[in-house]
């Protein structure tokens, strides 16, 4: 007999659905976790369209996948080194720029190549071409119309503008400011070398200062290089009459310490500025190695602080020689020959006036 129409109470899934449920979800695990560790391999071409490249595709080991994408660095990687440009400078007439370009053809004049010029900033003499706030009223030496023509030597194409500044041996800065500035002798006068000239004191920080804000004015303007001249004691004369102060306990080291914490100086108040710095020195000084004596001079101390060392070369031949001992005090350090004729000379010059 059937039984009564009408629902039948409700005994759950068959043991297959759920089976096939259960095998589902694993699949879907399964396939969740591939498409998460995989997506590390998913590069994409230059076109944006995606593809993937399995480490054992490309010849390399899954281990060595999950470390550092990047290559390990080339051993024998070569570094180029910046390309050094020479400089081949000519002197402008010392005296204030009146005309750039007159004095440009005049100095460039037979000399092919050229590519700098040298402009007497502040003379031996204590005479100062550029003005400045900087500058004492006795020593500034400009005239109408200098400061544009020094800026149209800063601005001309393809010249590379080089500002000379004697140091030290400064005349008129010297008597002016006697007991901040200048070098005395034992007496309490100033001092005057063999040559009648007077002397700033290397020691006195008034006179770093006065060769530092010059120096840094220069700099601000636009020129490419400083180079100093008289960077020293007088080396001439009755320099035992020299009132050297505190360094007289420990001479000649103190000297050298001397002109090398100024140089220092120097260096440490261009840094700002995209300047090279420059000194000149003399060639017997390069050939003798170190030799300090009552100059202060020392190559060894001198080279590292400079850019480019500038040195008077009777003989061309010698250049090779001179640069040789520059590099070894200063690995960097550039040589530049003054020379009379450098005519067919390679690399760096400057035209002895």
């Amino acid at each position: 007999m059937a039984g009564p129409r009408g629902y039948s109470s409700y005994r759950g899934k068959s043991a297959r659905g759920k089976i096939a449920l259960a095998v589902l979800l694993v699949l879907v695990i399964v396939g969740a976790a591939a498409v998460i560790r995989l997506q590390k391999y998913v590069v994409y071409d230059d076109s944006g369209r995606p593809r993937l490249e399995l480490p054992w595709s490309s010849g390399q080991s899954a281990g060595s996948a999950a470390g550092s994408e990047e290559e390990p660095p080339d051993a024998n990687l070569t570094i180029q080194e910046p390309e050094r440009t020479d400089v081949r400078a000519v002197r402008l007439p010392v005296g204030p720029l009146t005309d750039w370009a007159e004095a440009w053809a005049q100095a460039s004049d037979g000399h092919s190549g050229c590519n700098a010029a040298v402009y007497t900033v502040k003379a031996p003499d204590g005479s100062v071409y550029l003005d400045s706030q900087a500058i004492l009223p006795g020593a500034l030496k400009t005239v109408e119309g200098a400061g544009a023509a020094v800026g149209d030597m800063l601005k001309a194409d393809g010249v590379y503008a080089v500002a000379e500044i004697a140091c030290f041996r400064d005349p008129i800065a010297a008597s002016a400011e006697l007991e901040s500035m200048g070098l005395k002798n034992t007496g309490g006068y100033v001092f005057y070398d063999r040559n009648g000239d007077r002397w700033l004191d290397p020691a006195k920080p008034a006179a770093r200062q006065y060769l530092i804000d010059l120096a840094s004015g220069c700099a601000a303007m636009g020129f490419d290089e400083i180079l100093l001249t008289d960077v020293s004691y007088p080396t001439e004369g009755k320099l035992n009459k020299i009132d050297y102060g505190a360094a007289a306990a420990a001479l000649p080291d103190s000297l050298t310490d001397e002109i090398t914490s100024f140089l220092k100086q120097m260096q440490a108040a261009l840094a700002e500025y995209d300047v090279k710095l420059s000194v000149l020195l003399p060639a017997d000084l390069l050939l003798s190695g170190d030799s300090t004596g009552v100059s202060g001079q020392s190559l060894a101390e001198i080279a590292p602080l400079a850019d480019r060392i500038y040195a008077a070369v009777d003989n061309a031949s010698a250049v090779e020689h001179l640069q040789a001992a520059v590099t070894a005090a200063g690995k960097d350090t550039e040589l530049v020959p003054v020379l009379a004729s450098p005519e067919g000379t390679d690399g760096s010059w400057l035209l002895a006036s």
